[in-house]
């Protein structure tokens, strides 16, 4: 079977439909089609169906999809081996991250591979949860987010997941806000304390969005109401908003506990946080270069979490 042909099987799998596929893949969709006919007389049974307008893989596809994973693992691995007898783990390596985890690990990452021969070439992507692994398709290491506790990413065959950090989720309100004093009395503050607050929130599909439904859940039955006011992805204008009183905020600690006219306080009582992951394709995680990255982002994770692990910000 032919190696582009399979390729194509798993960006129809990965993507969702040949148009998408095609774009990853910088064919045109008939020539997608081409290859999924030519694998299709070749299986000698039906390797996609119909579905509504678009198109999936049938059992069948699925199964070769999978197979193509190991082909794709075995060919990188034979390439790898060519790199390794010259000692190269030099390269170009793609890497994206959401807004707030780019300024948070980007950064550093460059500092850390400075002079060493590879070159990162970086992007930012915000994208909603399930759109994270389908980016493996083009980058070579997405770095993604998620709510704590929720298994993302595992439905997603062919990607592998490299775990970097825990970033806890506090409460964002503007300095001299009356939960100061009780975030300073009593070391944060519990759901019951924000109840009919006015809350400045990402929108809806994001992790932050799922964490923030939990905790107005968690306030007390009968209690004043708190409501959404503004939906705003960039925790920059949120930090802004929150700064000249115009509501609440649930933001991540390490990314944004420096702004002079906010304070951060601990959520006590519900265990709100984030988990960021990197996600790579199972054969993109074969070269050595890309292994190189992954090694430097999750020793720079490390360092982050535990450097900024105990500040709350109150």
């Amino acid at each position: 079977m032919d190696v582009r042909a399979l390729e194509a099987l798993r960006a129809v799998r990965s993507q969702g439909g040949v148009t998408r596929a095609a774009a990853v893949l910088h064919l045109t969709p008939s020539a997608v089609s081409q290859h999924l006919a030519s694998l299709t007389r070749q299986a000698g049974v039906p390797l996609t169906e119909r579905a509504g307008r678009g198109l999936r893989l049938t059992a069948a596809g699925l199964a070769l999809a999978g197979a193509a994973d190991d082909v794709a693992v075995a060919l990188e691995r034979a390439r790898t081996a060519v790199r390794d007898a010259q000692e190269a783990s030099t390269g170009s390596v793609s890497v994206s991250a959401f807004s707030s985890g780019a300024e948070l690990l980007l950064p550093g990452l460059l500092t850390r591979l400075a002079g060493s021969g590879v070159e990162v070439e970086c992007t930012d992507e915000d994208v909603p949860l399930d759109d994270f692994a389908p980016l493996t398709d083009r980058i070579d290491v997405v770095i993604a987010h998620r709510p704590e506790g929720e298994r993302a990413w595992v439905g997603s065959p062919g990607v592998r997941v490299v775990p970097l950090l825990r970033e806890p989720l506090d409460v964002a309100v503007p300095v001299g806000d009356p939960l100061v004093a009780v975030a300073a009395e009593h070391g944060g503050v519990r759901p019951a304390d924000l109840a009919g607050q006015r809350w400045i929130a990402v929108k809806e599909g994001f992790p932050v969005a799922e964490v923030l439904r939990t905790v107005r859940g968690a306030g007390p039955e009968g209690g004043q109401p708190s409501r959404v006011v503004s939906r705003i992805n960039d925790f920059h204008v949120v930090l802004e908003l929150v700064a000249a009183r115009h509501g609440a905020s649930l933001l991540p600690r390490y990314t944004c506990g420096r702004h002079p006219g906010v304070r951060l306080l601990p959520l006590l009582g519900v265990r709100a946080g984030r988990q960021v992951d990197a996600l790579v394709r199972a054969d993109t995680a074969e070269r050595p270069v890309v292994r190189r990255v992954l090694t430097e982002l999750t020793a720079l994770a490390a360092e982050l979490a535990g450097g900024a692990g105990g500040a709350g910000g109150a």
